[in-house]
């Protein structure tokens, strides 16, 4: 069954219909809540409150980019929880780059990479992460759908529900924001990423 006729079942009641629209985007939805959200547990919070949001409001969906729709819910999801943490801050910043495992395109391991080559990309990862952490909400979101999981600007507008020009002013911030912060870890980067910085200006 392909994705529009899952979504027609879904909207008809059809929980095995939604369960595999589920089992499609969960690590994608999971992946953009751990990079925004910086921690594991949350993230995965997030993912759920996301998943049981999108099926009370699956009868809503009309049409368009199913993955920006529910994508739109995941970032709203994360927000929702960044907002109960401001209330209530319990961990550290360190705590959460520490306890998180990150995954997707830029935690992807070679498994032929040496032990020296998997040193230097988990740092660089960690650098990055503790980067994307302290960015304000509204920068570290535009981030993460557009450059770690690679939505074009219109679809990360649709995923959440701004205008282009809104992502593109908050994507140009939030690369200026990353840049300085991974300037500060110098030789911790490798040295190909460390020309790259210093390049620009």
């Amino acid at each position: 069954m392909d994705e529009p006729a899952l979504i027609d079942a879904a909207q008809r009641g059809e929980l095995d219909a939604f369960n595999r629209l589920v089992l499609q985007y969960q690590e994608l939805a999971f992946n953009v809540a751990l990079r925004v959200m910086g921690e594991e547990a949350a993230a995965a919070d997030a993912t759920q409150e996301a998943f049981i949001s999108a099926y009370r409001s699956l009868r809503g969906y009309r049409g368009g980019s199913f993955r920006s729709w529910l994508l739109r819910i995941v970032t709203n999801s994360c927000y929702d929880e960044l907002r109960r943490r401001k209330r209530r801050p319990a961990v550290s910043l360190e705590a959460l780059v520490e306890d998180s495992e990150i995954e997707g395109p830029v935690g992807a391991s070679d498994p032929a990479e040496n032990p020296e080559a998997a040193a230097q990309r988990r740092e660089l990862i960690d650098a990055i992460q503790d980067c994307l952490t302290g960015l304000p909400p509204e920068f570290r979101i535009v981030a993460v759908l557009v450059d770690v999981q690679g939505l074009d600007y219109d679809e990360a507008a649709q995923s959440i529900g701004k205008p282009l020009g809104t992502v593109k002013s908050r994507l140009a911030r939030a690369r200026a924001k990353l840049r300085e912060c991974l300037k500060a870890y110098g030789e911790l980067l490798p040295a190909e990423f460390r020309l790259q910085n210093e390049a620009v200006p």
